[in-house]
């Protein structure tokens, strides 16, 4: 669903076609998040008031944001990877910048990221390595376990530092 890390953000679980960005998160994890919601923040952070006493009464009293709430996701569930870096897909193997991958959780560990993604090639991929930006695509949110494309024993993991 959610890694340990967006336990404390408010979240909501994805609906199957949903278009989802990858998401750097005020504490600093990475996350999945809807665009529409990216974008009330930054309206709202445009519209703040301008001038000396509205600004030394936020001082004293901050306005409360509206928060991002994390996009949690399945394990089993499908879904379209677009904006793989060059760099990642010379890496990993990609032919091109967009491909399918099953959304997975690689331990049941406290305190251990474990959101992952599976490409076609076996390749297991740290949903913290997704570069901030990139965009998801929801496909299915099945969590099917004989829908993963990985074959057993056959799996790379690439894992955060």
């Amino acid at each position: 669903m959610c890694d340990y890390s967006l336990m404390a953000i408010p979240n909501r679980l994805a609906v199957s076609g949903e278009e989802l960005v990858v998401h750097k998160f005020e504490e600093g994890s990475i996350g999945l998040a809807s665009p529409s919601d990216l974008r009330k923040r930054q309206e709202y952070r445009k519209v703040q008031c301008r001038g000396f006493w509205p600004r030394i009464k936020q001082v004293f009293n901050p306005p409360q944001a509206p928060a991002i709430p994390a996009v949690c996701i399945p394990p089993g569930a499908r879904l379209m990877i677009f904006d793989i870096p060059a760099q990642m897909q010379h890496e990993w193997g990609f032919p091109t910048d967009t491909e399918e991958a099953v959304f997975t959780q690689i331990t049941a560990a406290v305190k251990t990221f474990r959101d992952a993604i599976r490409f076609r090639n076996g390749i297991e991929i740290l949903l913290q390595r997704l570069k901030e930006g990139q965009r998801v695509r929801v496909l299915d949110l099945s969590s099917a376990q004989e829908r993963e494309t990985a074959p057993t024993g056959q799996r790379a993991i690439a894992r955060v530092a």
